[in-house]
C-alpha cells in the first residue's frame, strides 16, 4: 500500500473519530438537558420559623433570668456591705463590754466601802475621813470614765417594774404603791449604748388583794360578776 493510502486511511480514521466524539457530546448534551429538572423555589418551612421563635423566647427568658440574678447579687451585696458597716460600728462601741461588766463589781466594792464607813468614824478621825474621800474620788472617776464610753447607770427607783432593763429579786405586798413600782433598789443597772450590761436588781410592790366579805364576795367585784353571770353570751 503506498504512503497516500496510508495518509487518506489515517485522516479517514480521524474524520470518523470526530463524528463519533460529536456525536456523543450532542446526545450528552440531549441527554443532560432532558434529565434536567428545574428546583421550584422551595417556601420558608413552618418549622424552622417556630424554631426561631422558640428561640427568640428562650433568649428573652434568659435576659430576663440574667437580670434578675444580677439584681439579686447586687442586693446580696449590698446588705453584706450595710452589715459589715454595723458590724464595725457595733464593735467600735460595744467592744468594750465585757471588760466594763468586769469593771462594774470594782464599782459595786467601792460603794460598799464607802457604805460600811460610819459617818461618827469620819468625824474622830482624820485618817479615816481621808481614806473615805479618797475612795469616793475614785469612784466618781471610775463613773465618769464609764460615761465618756457611753456606760451609764440605771437606779430607777420609784419607777415602773421593766423586765428589759430589772431584775425582781422579791415582792413586797401593802407598801401603798402602785402594783409593780420599784420600792427598793439592791443593786443598780448599768446600760451601754442602748444595751442592757448588768440589769438592776430591785424589789417590786405587789398590790394587796381586796378583803373578802363574810359571804365570800369582794363587794362591788363579787355583784359585777354576779351580773355578768346572768347575761347571755351565746350570741
Amino acid at each position: 500500500m503506498s504512503e497516500s493510502e496510508h495518509s487518506m486511511t489515517d485522516n479517514e480514521r480521524e474524520r470518523t473519530g470526530a463524528e463519533k466524539a460529536g456525536d456523543s457530546g450532542e446526545s450528552e448534551e440531549i441527554r443532560d438537558d432532558d434529565t434536567a429538572l428545574e428546583i421550584p423555589e422551595m417556601a420558608p418551612d413552618e418549622a424552622d420559623s417556630d424554631e426561631e421563635a422558640e428561640d427568640e423566647e428562650d433568649g428573652s427568658d434568659d435576659a430576663v433570668e440574667l437580670k434578675n440574678q444580677l439584681l439579686r447579687a447586687l442586693a446580696e451585696t449590698e446588705n453584706v456591705r450595710r452589715r459589715a458597716k454595723k458590724d464595725i460600728a457595733d464593735a467600735g462601741r460595744y467592744g468594750i463590754a465585757n471588760f466594763a461588766r468586769d469593771m462594774l463589781s470594782v464599782s459595786d466594792n467601792m460603794a460598799r466601802a464607802l457604805e460600811s464607813i460610819p459617818d461618827e468614824a469620819r468625824e474622830e478621825s482624820d485618817i479615816v475621813k481621808a481614806l473615805a474621800e479618797g475612795v469616793e474620788m475614785t469612784a466618781r472617776e471610775l463613773a465618769t470614765a464609764l460615761e465618756r464610753h457611753d456606760i451609764k447607770q440605771v437606779n430607777p427607783l420609784g419607777e415602773k417594774f421593766d423586765y428589759n432593763l430589772h431584775q425582781a429579786m422579791f415582792e413586797a405586798p401593802a407598801t401603798g404603791q402602785p402594783d409593780g413600782t420599784i420600792i427598793e433598789v439592791v443593786q443598780a443597772g448599768f446600760v451601754i449604748g442602748d444595751r442592757l450590761l448588768r440589769p438592776a436588781m430591785v424589789g417590786v410592790a405587789k398590790a394587796a388583794p381586796p378583803p373578802e366579805d363574810k359571804n365570800g364576795s369582794n363587794g362591788d367585784g363579787g355583784e359585777a360578776e354576779n351580773l355578768g353571770a346572768t347575761l347571755d353570751t351565746s350570741a
